[in-house]
């Protein structure tokens, strides 16, 4: 259970940043540990272009270096999705915080 609860943490994080600007894998691995979470690329990539698939992310193909390195941006739909969970976070976090003894 805490693997998947984790998991959406990390996607929330990920549309976060994407929201914000162009994020790339490697500079989200670092981004996320910061926040203590340690994410393996075989973790990152997958669940980068699972959200891609679900139309949250879209992503271009920069060249930075002579290398190819793919940028996500949150879609509209990722957009939203974001409103959302913030909403969601905000409600669970004052109740959960409520009831501390």
């Amino acid at each position: 259970m805490l693997r998947d609860l984790f998991l959406g943490f990390v996607k929330v994080h990920i549309l976060y940043h994407a929201a914000r600007e162009p994020v790339y894998g490697l500079w989200l691995i670092d981004e996320l540990a910061r926040h203590g979470y340690d994410l393996s690329p075989g973790t990152l990539y997958p669940t980068l272009h699972s959200l891609e698939r679900e139309g949250f992310l879209s992503s271009e193909r920069r060249l930075v270096g002579g290398r190819l390195r793919r940028y996500y941006t949150a879609t509209p739909a990722g957009r939203a999705a974001l409103t959302e969970a913030r909403a969601k976070i905000a409600e669970l976090v004052a109740e959960v915080l409520e009831d501390q003894t």
